[in-house]
């Protein structure tokens, strides 16, 4: 029988991180395309906001299938589909000339691509190779590297909207996300083998491997795990609805079209900043405290956002403290479910969190779009954005982060 080895931490995290990089990069500029496509194709806010919307939603939907996938089978099967599939989708996303096309493109492949190639997978492999006592500094590690991509991708995807043309800018992008081809080499792993090695290691927990089917019943019966659920909606609406509609909500407002790429970049770049500290703050303190600060001053900067006076200065301020608090919610979050529920099926588990968070993003993405045509204006949906951030702060503060043992195979 083959013996479990465990993957260099070096090696995860290289490999991880830049996985990710590529990943999220590329999504984070999806509303620089907003005002180009539209203006082209004749379209409404709302339709380009509906795929967008969709998009999120696929991936919410498809990540705990994709999960349970990869931790049965390993994730480099599973990162060579999402390669696939998100490079479909870019490049039919630059052909579409209908609605059923664009969202069947942008909305679909790049949702499926999106779940097969971001967090939850990747953070499977780390949570069966890490310690628990350096799995949360790990994930904020990995989290602050798609941060960077984030900070890195947005300027670059200007330079090519600009320089090529907007079709042919998604091409590139394209041919770029098939370098996560090879970068899933780096997190070969055997889900299998580290049970069987965990069961041999520990005769007296042979008996308590736990089916995918027994672990999503027991999370799905713990309060605490339905609360961070319930939070992790939030950070999905707030990010999706700023994340797609603030470049048009600046242009809107007669600020010329660097400072939204600019306030884009700054998010990505706070952004590293943001997720390593929460990560490494994860291993002192409760992390559900963690998520509820993140929470209540993300309501503070977007009141104040609100209240201020536009311009070049505010909207780089704003920029800087959203950045700040914008992927801090991931590495507390998925150690929260790890320390829960253990590891076996970590990829799974959190990705049904996840999928709160993706129907939020819908509807962030989806309402900014329609309550916009509809009124004219995007204030509403600050403000609703604001109040969902004051109840996040507060679903998060009773959540216990250590739960009763269950039979579960590694309690993590």
């Amino acid at each position: 029988m083959r013996k479990h080895t465990r993957l260099p931490l070096a090696q995860l995290l290289l490999c991880g991180s830049l996985i990710v990089t590529v990943s999220m990069g590329i999504r984070h500029g999806f509303g620089l395309w907003l005002q180009p496509i539209i203006m082209e194709r004749g379209w409404s806010r709302e339709s380009f906001s509906l795929a967008m919307a969709v998009q999120n939603l696929v991936w919410g939907v498809s990540g705990p299938f994709v999960g349970w996938w990869a931790d049965r089978r390993g994730a480099v099967s599973v990162l060579w589909a999402g390669a696939a599939l998100y490079a479909s989708g870019l490049v039919g996303m630059s052909l579409s000339v209908d609605h059923t096309a664009f969202m069947l493109s942008t909305g679909v492949l790049i949702g499926l691509g999106q779940a097969c190639t971001t967090y939850a997978v990747v953070y499977g492999v780390l949570g069966r190779h890490v310690d628990p006592q350096q799995r949360s500094w790990t994930m904020g590690v990995t989290a602050a590297a798609g941060s960077f991509g984030q900070f890195l991708m947005v300027p670059v995807s200007s330079l090519l909207i600009n320089q090529l043309g907007w079709r042919h800018a998604l091409w590139v992008l394209a041919g770029t996300s098939l370098l996560l081809v090879p970068l899933a080499l780096g997190l070969r792993d055997d889900p299998q083998a580290i049970k069987r090695h965990a069961a041999q290691a520990n005769p007296g927990h042979a008996a308590m491997t736990q089916s995918a089917w027994d672990a999503l019943r027991e999370a799905l019966g713990h309060p605490s795990y339905l609360l961070l659920t319930g939070g992790y909606f939030v950070c999905g609406f707030q990010l999706a609805f700023i994340g797609v509609h603030l470049p048009s909500y600046l242009k809107d407002h007669n600020l010329p079209p660097q400072v939204a790429t600019t306030a884009l970049a700054l998010i990505g770049l706070f952004n590293v900043v943001g997720t390593y500290a929460a990560g490494a703050l994860g291993q002192r303190l409760r992390k559900t405290w963690i998520l509820s600060s993140i929470y209540a001053l993300r309501a503070v900067a977007m009141t104040a956002f609100i209240l201020m006076p536009l311009s070049p200065l505010s909207v780089g301020l704003f920029a800087a403290a959203m950045g700040t608090l914008w992927l801090s919610t991931v590495p507390p979050t998925n150690a929260v479910v790890a320390q829960m529920l253990g590891v076996q099926h970590l990829s799974m588990l959190g990705a049904v969190v996840f999928l709160s968070h993706q129907i939020g993003s819908f509807l962030g993405v989806w309402l900014g779009g329609r309550l916009y045509d509809a009124t004219g204006s995007y204030d509403a949906v600050w403000w609703l954005a604001v109040g969902l951030g004051v109840v996040a702060a507060a679903l998060n503060l009773p959540v216990k982060e250590h739960l009763p043992p269950a039979r579960r195979l590694v309690v993590g």
